[in-house]
């Protein structure tokens, strides 16, 4: 298990752009009117961000960045470090950073990669920029996080699509060797990697003609083999056999209780599972905030999406300690206990 902590990073501040085009699961007409009153009930998700044609993670993840960076009043060619985690890569070549890099007119000496990771892409990344910073080589850097997941999924699979929403989001750390450490618990399992897949469009299935054929799954799901598949029995039971053992984990390693923590953070995947979460955890109601309401599920995005949206004036106007939990697609899953103070949050960008 991969339990460790990380000093001398902070978190200046987080920003996110989503497209200003909105769906509502309410018109979602594939299902009956009964059938999406439950959706928007159980599942939470009454309205959607969904991109326009072309479109891409990147396009939003710079808009966030050059927006944070002029708030920050940063000077670009201080930023050495940029990692951009995401599903939705422009490319299969080159490494989005790499394009990201030179949008934004970062200097060459800026590390720059990605990470191929979904549901847990944010506690996954904030553990692997910490790394490269904590040292103090590196003073400045930036954390994009974010997916167009609504180009993966098909209009006639009621199982995704009334489900994911499109954002990009940015973080900018600083190295701080007076900041209060970062502490992490890892883990994965992928023997549960069918739960969420796209099985064509890779190296070990090539796309073909067949690729694109739709086929009917189940009732109300039809999809091809480029579109997401998603296992909600599967990524139900492991969500909830999971996560509150590794929450627990990471509490009895660094000494704390939930207690001291003023916000738990959880992946916005679907609202019967967090609930269900909070109250095994036996956490107030006023302690768990959401986005999935107002944004879907946002991937990897979800956790610095919900801190902005829900949590803004708390974290820009005071210290706040968060606990963050992601989980899903890999199968891998995590945990993060982050102190913030008077972090800088622009408001929501729309695209």
């Amino acid at each position: 298990m991969a339990l460790f902590s990380l000093p001398g990073i902070k978190i200046s501040g987080i920003s996110a752009a989503v497209p200003k085009n909105k769906e509502s699961n309410a018109d979602y007409t594939w299902i009956s009117v009964k059938e999406r009153e439950s959706l928007m009930k159980n599942i939470g998700v009454e309205t959607r961000r969904v991109a326009a044609k072309g479109t891409t993670t990147s396009d939003l993840c710079v808009i966030a960045a050059e927006k944070l960076m002029d708030e920050l009043n940063w000077d670009r060619f201080e930023v050495e470090l940029l990692i951009f985690v995401s599903q939705s890569r422009d490319y299969l070549v080159p490494t989005t950073a790499c394009i990201v890099q030179d949008r934004l007119g970062l200097p060459h000496s800026c590390v720059a990669m990605d990470i191929g990771l979904g549901c847990s892409g944010y506690v996954y990344g904030l553990s692997v920029i910490g790394s490269m910073m904590q040292q103090g080589a590196i003073k400045k850097a930036l954390l994009m996080v974010g997916d167009i997941s609504t180009l993966t999924t098909c209009y006639r699979d009621k199982s995704t699509y009334p489900l994911f929403g499109d954002v990009g989001t940015v973080t900018a750390l600083e190295f701080d060797a007076a900041a209060p450490k970062m502490h992490f618990n890892l883990q994965t399992d992928g023997s549960g990697y069918k739960a969420l897949m796209i099985k064509d469009g890779g190296a070990r299935n090539v796309m073909s003609r067949q690729s694109f054929d739709i086929k009917k799954v189940g009732k109300g799901i039809y999809r091809s083999r480029l579109h997401l598949e998603l296992d909600g029995i599967e990524v139900f039971n492991f969500t909830l056999r999971e996560v509150v053992p590794n929450i627990k984990k990471l509490l009895t390693h660094t000494g704390e209780s939930l207690a001291e923590i003023d916000f738990v953070v959880f992946h916005q995947a679907n609202r019967l599972i967090n609930e269900t979460l909070r109250k095994m955890l036996k956490l107030e109601a006023e302690k768990v905030p959401y986005s999935i309401r107002e944004f879907g599920n946002t991937s990897g995005a979800s956790v610095p999406l919900t801190m902005i949206a829900a949590l803004r004036e708390p974290l820009v106007t005071g210290r706040k300690k968060l606990l963050l939990s992601a989980f899903g697609v890999g199968l891998s899953w995590g945990s993060a206990i982050v102190e913030t103070d008077r972090i800088c949050i622009p408001d929501l960008i729309e695209v």
